[in-house]
């Protein structure tokens, strides 16, 4: 069919489409109906409710904004940092060390490593004690902190697990 036929007939079709096309019944007493059953059955309270909300919800951001502005910002720094550190390393090496009592040890000098660790650890925290802020040597507190962590884990690691580990 070529552009100009197609064009023809298109134009013919649509010149004998109705301009105006009816449904086979009256629609308006069923949109009326679904209308009135629609206001019947919601509650006059809804506004009411909605106010509710939007009140409980400034609320809410008010507290947490009075809260954030009136919280003390909790930091320790100098000697109290390194206490926490050395408190909190403490914790978890002696419960490392009470979980593990029971496990056979893979080497036998970890606990003279050990040593090492704790005796570089306490030079740090001499050092320290001159220059409690230095930041390079709170990281190399850490540092040693996690190489003992780390040591007391691999030596009371089964084999299997340390396979996997590599």
């Amino acid at each position: 069919m070529s552009k100009a036929n197609f064009e023809q007939t298109l134009a013919e079709q649509l010149a004998n489409v109705d301009k105006e096309l009816q449904p086979d019944k009256d629609l308006w007493p069923g949109i009326e109906l679904a209308l009135s059953s629609e206001i019947a059955d919601s509650p006059p309270v809804v506004a009411g409710n909605k106010m509710y909300l939007v009140a409980a919800t400034i609320a809410i951001f008010g507290l947490i904004g009075w809260l954030a502005v009136n919280q003390q910002p909790v930091s320790l720094t100098g000697v109290d940092l390194v206490a926490s550190l050395s408190k909190q390393h403490l914790e978890q090496k002696n419960a490392l060390l009470v979980s593990f009592q029971d496990q056979p040890a893979l080497t036998q000098n970890w606990q003279d490593q050990l040593i090492e660790l704790d005796d570089a650890a306490d030079a740090i925290k001499t050092a320290l004690e001159n220059e409690p802020n230095n930041m390079a040597l709170l990281k190399m507190l850490q540092s040693v902190h996690q190489q003992q962590i780390n040591l007391i884990e691999r030596v009371h690691s089964p084999k299997w697990q340390q396979m996997s580990q590599i």
